[in-house]
């Protein structure tokens, strides 16, 4: 689709937005936000006719792109049928989309467990590894992003968390390896997995393995900055839930659906936790969707002892049809292996040579079509480009190299000190050289605030 200026209806939208809408993460006052006339595929744009290549996929979601004509008709199609319907009830789009995930999910994951999005799968999930242990605590990494409500962001283990952190949620927070940023004083990604289990473990030791109910990861932690774990590291967490009888919960609401280039992330260690948590990528965000997979033992737990949890929505009829087609979709259109040809074809090489050329550029990792850029001011000391958690005028070069972006028709997804680049998992390699080129043009200004 050819975008149309109208930037007399973009003026009436974004002084709604300003006058009634409250933002998430956000100080009110200092946000500008994008008026977005309409999206396509990989592309989105604004209302003077703006053109943007997303890099973001919204936020990480579009895993098939805007307004795909089969998912868009699949909802149209449940809609004229059955537009909602509680959630107490077999209903053919929610059964079929349980089905479909349940044959993907490794190992005996077949139960599933509906929520609205990535947050509430979190929250149910830990209460079910509560339940079924009988024990409080849970631990989670430094590093990682579980969602905004209040049990979600507690396990979350970056600044989003402190203004929540009453330290009453029974959350623990460890050390999980990052190579480049080793806290253990690794030179090999073998030492440091080594390393990060054994701090895992005298962590469990400490804190006391009967009170401990689950260890929650992301099996490709997301917004974190996509730290692609070593060889070995989560067989090894999973050894650990083993012996000592913790709940190991992998959080794929980012990595999983086609995202890394498997149909879920767990696919490329070949580990099999005991619960699941999706969304995202499960419908491409078309319609709010997430949930739980849920192991035999932790099922076996409530087949005859109600599972104290459940929401209005859960299973929505809509957003079950919209993960069908989908699901579907991806599998007819072989999106899955797109992902993981494009990304090792394309995107690993392109970053690689930005990396070359860029001094800005500390490490580039990740796996599939979930890639980040590290950003730095001194590639030898590995001093990062603007302070940990910095705003305002501390964080004046990031935002520099990301109007650098937008000025390119590129939409960067950064956080902190990092780019990622995370497209739809059926961007075309055209698409793709496009990103690289316009995230080349953007690296150079952030070259500027280098040593």
């Amino acid at each position: 689709m050819t975008p149309q200026p109208n930037p007399q209806v973009g003026a009436a939208v974004k002084a709604a937005d300003r006058a009634h809408v409250f933002h998430s993460w956000s100080a009110q006052e200092l946000i500008d936000p994008l008026a977005v006339a309409g999206a396509e595929g990989s592309y989105f744009w604004d209302y003077d006719g703006r053109r943007y290549l997303d890099f973001t996929s919204g936020l990480v979601f579009t895993n098939i792109g805007y307004q795909h004509p089969k998912v868009v008709a699949a909802i149209q199609e449940q809609a004229a049928s059955l537009t909602t319907f509680a959630p107490a009830f077999a209903v053919e789009a929610r059964s079929e989309a349980a089905r479909l995930i349940a044959e993907r999910t490794p190992g005996d994951l077949d139960k599933i467990f509906f929520t609205n999005g990535g947050a509430d799968a979190i929250e149910h999930a830990v209460r079910m590894a509560r339940i079924h242990t009988g024990r409080p605590k849970v631990l989670s990494a430094y590093r990682s992003y579980h969602g905004g409500t209040q049990q979600a962001v507690n396990i979350t283990g970056d600044p989003r968390r402190w203004a929540s952190d009453s330290a009453s949620a029974g959350v623990v927070h460890f050390w999980a390896p990052y190579l480049y940023r080793s806290r253990f004083y690794a030179e090999t990604e073998q030492q440091e997995c080594e390393r990060a289990l054994e701090h895992l473990e005298t962590t469990i030791a400490f804190e006391g393995p009967g009170t401990i109910a689950a260890i929650v990861l992301e099996t490709v932690p997301g917004t974190a900055g996509i730290m692609v774990p070593p060889p070995g590291y989560l067989a090894g967490v999973r050894e650990l839930c083993d012996k000592y009888g913790i709940v190991f919960v992998l959080d794929e609401v980012m990595a999983g659906f086609g995202r890394t280039g498997e149909w879920f992330a767990a696919d490329l260690f070949d580990v099999t936790p005991d619960l699941m948590t999706f969304a995202k990528g499960v419908n491409s965000g078309y319609v709010p969707l997430g949930g739980v997979a849920i192991s035999g033992k932790i099922a076996e737990t409530f087949g005859k002892r109600a599972y104290p949890g459940g929401l209005t929505y859960s299973g929505h009829p809509l957003a079950c049809a919209a993960a069908v087609a989908t699901i579907n979709v991806m599998a007819e259109e072989g999106v899955v292996e797109n992902a993981a040809n494009l990304g090792a074809r394309v995107i690993e090489p392109g970053l690689r040579e930005l990396a070359e050329r860029h001094p800005s550029v500390g490490e580039v990792r990740g796996v599939g079509m979930f890639w980040a850029l590290e950003l730095v001011k001194d590639r030898e000391t590995r001093e990062p480009l603007v302070p940990y958690n910095a705003a305002g005028e501390a964080n004046a070069p990031m935002a520099a190299f990301g109007a650098a972006a937008k000025a390119n028709g590129l939409w960067p997804f950064i956080n902190m000190n990092r780019t990622h680049v995370v497209p739809p998992c059926n961007v075309t390699e055209a698409e793709a050289k496009e990103g690289l080129a316009a995230l080349d043009a953007a690296l150079s200004v952030a070259d500027e605030y280098t040593v």
